[in-house]
């Protein structure tokens, strides 16, 4: 049987999939405890008995959005590294780099939320935890960080996590770097990947 998750996907014109995009958009903003049921029911004009309905609890949904967003970015993932597959380590980073800062201000709440989990302690566990390692090792072999994807040695690890921090915190911090450097967005955007180049290819070839 499928679940509700599936459903959505099956169907992103649904009512299962407008609240699921309303969801990442609001808790992607607003973290687990700051967003309300309220808040998501409202943002699709529903009533709360209708997203109950769908999605049960908010922690349901909560895990559907993870388990969503991990999809999303493992999909993404498969295809940079057939992509960058083969090429010189500077030109992998380069298109890797690209890519990922791309899809990351197309879904800012991708960010917002791995940086929630960072700081913020909530009662409800999280799929994101248990897959970022899994994530960090598939990135570090694509790269060429790593000779064996199911070995990767924790300096390699490190190495990714540096990068895709620096990514998140060039998202998540938009609002508030972009007035401070008088920027447009698209403008914004083309710097960021400009330094994360310029001081990765320094760090790593």
């Amino acid at each position: 049987m499928a679940t509700s998750l599936e459903k959505a996907k099956q169907n992103p014109e649904s009512m299962k999939a407008r609240i699921l995009e309303a969801a990442r958009k609001i808790f992607g903003e607003y973290g687990f405890h700051g967003t309300t049921t309220r808040m998501i029911a409202k943002a699709v004009d529903i009533d709360i008995s209708t997203l109950y309905y769908h999605w049960g609890e908010k922690g349901d949904l909560y895990e559907a959005v993870i388990r969503d967003i991990n999809d999303g970015l493992g999909n993404k993932l498969i295809e940079v590294e057939t992509i960058i597959k083969g090429k010189p380590l500077a030109q992998r980073l380069d298109i890797a780099i690209e890519q990922m800062v791309d899809y990351l201000f197309e879904n800012p709440e991708i960010s917002n939320l791995t940086l929630h989990r960072y700081f913020m302690k909530t009662r409800h566990g999280s799929i994101l935890d248990f897959r970022v390692p899994e994530y960090l090792s598939d990135i570090a072999y694509s790269m060429g960080l790593a000779p064996d994807r199911k070995d990767v040695p924790v300096e390699a690890r490190m190495k990714v996590l540096y990068i895709m921090n620096a990514i998140h915190n060039f998202v998540s911090g938009e609002n508030f770097f972009r007035p401070m450097l008088g920027m447009e967005r698209r403008q914004y955007i083309q710097h960021a990947k400009d330094t994360l180049q310029f001081f990765n290819l320094a760090a790593f070839t």
